[in-house]
């Protein structure tokens, strides 16, 4: 191939990534190999996607059949492995009725949709606000950029839509302006995972969903990337003792295949009429059959009950590390999807990782987030403290 139209072609993509110079053409369970052939240890699983690890087997079974039959027909006709997800989703939950998109943002977008034309149909005409949480990510759309209370994700994209009020997370005196400002909903992560991996406290949980049910506040709890197991249940909900009205899901939902879902009880599913919403490529014969096969992997494996052993390994092992190294302030989150606060920017402690074949994320400047596939052994865990003790090591020796 002609040089210049190879380097024309590298520059053809628009710069709104800041992309690292590796290239990976492999992947199997937690390891993924660059095109030299090098391994890496993946602590990030496509940021919560592979919850599975790589290519798990059943998954790719299933989509290879599926590409041998049909591709995509839209929702204007009956698609059964669509019917079929949706049934499963809601017998695994306490949920009545599902929608099916391509992403976690398109999830939030239609959740946000359904909460309003539900209080349409209510009659609730005037006050349409929906309340959510400092440090949130809802998606990057406009509708979710709005709802997320973060300036550095809004900024430059100005007017952004009005509808949004933020209250403090985890702020027991924010809550008592719930009934001031009598939204329709609330919409909230119960880790809120790009804001710095900070779970929600249990009291706090406790005090809003108390209150949201004595004033008809609908509760949308974003499932994204704590959902599919990531927290050391099917869902984060479970671990809270509530019931949300609405939840959206993605990410680890299609092992790695673009597929987003929102579930909701039935009395507010109904405010979806034909023609309230849509999306042409949501819940396809390949995306419904990647769902399909992920959930039913989580159930015949039993993947959290598996996972329950490995998340207890894996914190003690931190907790090891802490103690090796003090500049680990805090370890937070929970399940598998933890966070490492240091004092200082850990952006060279993520470089450092790479040189080490190792792939970890950040969550903030001063956080290390790690989200390993649910499979991970503890060979693959005590691995993962090896690479990193020598991170840390060469990160603060030579500080």
């Amino acid at each position: 191939m002609d040089k210049s139209l190879m380097t024309k072609e590298k520059s053809s993509l628009m710069n709104n990534y800041s992309r690292l110079p590796i290239t990976f053409v492999k992947g199997e369970g937690s390891f993924v190999w660059d095109e030299h052939g090098d391994k890496f240890l993946d602590f990030t699983s496509g940021i919560a996607v592979c919850n599975l690890g790589h290519v798990p087997d059943q998954v790719k079974e299933k989509l290879m059949s599926q590409l041998s039959q049909i591709w995509h027909t839209s929702n204007l006709y009956e698609i059964q492995s669509q019917k079929d997800l949706a049934n499963l989703l809601t017998n695994v939950s306490v949920f009545d009725q599902a929608f099916f998109c391509n992403s976690g943002a398109e999830a939030n977008e239609a959740a946000i949709k359904l909460a309003r034309i539900f209080a349409e149909k209510k009659g609730e005409k005037q006050n349409r606000t929906i309340v959510t949480f400092e440090h949130s990510f809802h998606g990057r759309t406009l509708g979710t950029l709005s709802a997320t209370a973060q300036e550095k994700i809004q900024k430059g994209f100005a007017p952004i839509l009005p509808g949004f009020t933020y209250l403090s997370y985890n702020d027991f005196s924010q809550l008592e302006t719930l009934q001031e400002i009598d939204p329709i909903a609330v919409m909230f992560e119960l880790v809120q995972g790009e804001g710095g991996v900070i779970p929600a406290e249990k009291e706090w949980i406790d005090a809003l969903v108390s209150i949201c049910k004595q004033n008809g506040i609908l509760l949308i709890v974003d499932e994204v990337q704590t959902g599919m197991g990531r927290t050391g249940t099917l869902f984060a909900y479970e671990q809270y003792g509530f019931e949300p009205d609405v939840i959206t899901l993605a990410k680890g939902l299609g092992s790695g295949f673009p597929i987003g879902a929102m579930l909701a009880k039935k009395e507010i599913a109904e405010a979806f009429a034909p023609g309230t919403h849509g999306s042409t490529f949501g819940g396809n014969p390949l995306a419904a059959t990647a769902g399909l096969a992920t959930l039913q992997t989580f159930i015949s494996e039993d993947i959290v009950k598996h996972c329950e052993e490995q998340i207890e390994y894996l914190w003690s092992k931190l907790h090891e590390l802490q103690s090796s190294f003090t500049e680990i302030k805090e370890i937070r989150g929970k399940g598998m999807l933890i966070g490492l606060v240091f004092a200082d920017n850990v952006s060279n402690i993520v470089a450092k990782a790479l040189e080490e074949k190792l792939l970890i994320l950040s969550a903030g400047a001063q956080v290390v987030r790690l989200l390993p596939p649910l499979t991970v052994t503890k060979k693959e865990i005590d691995c993962f403290i090896e690479k990193m003790s020598a991170v840390l090591k060469d990160v603060f020796t030579n500080a």
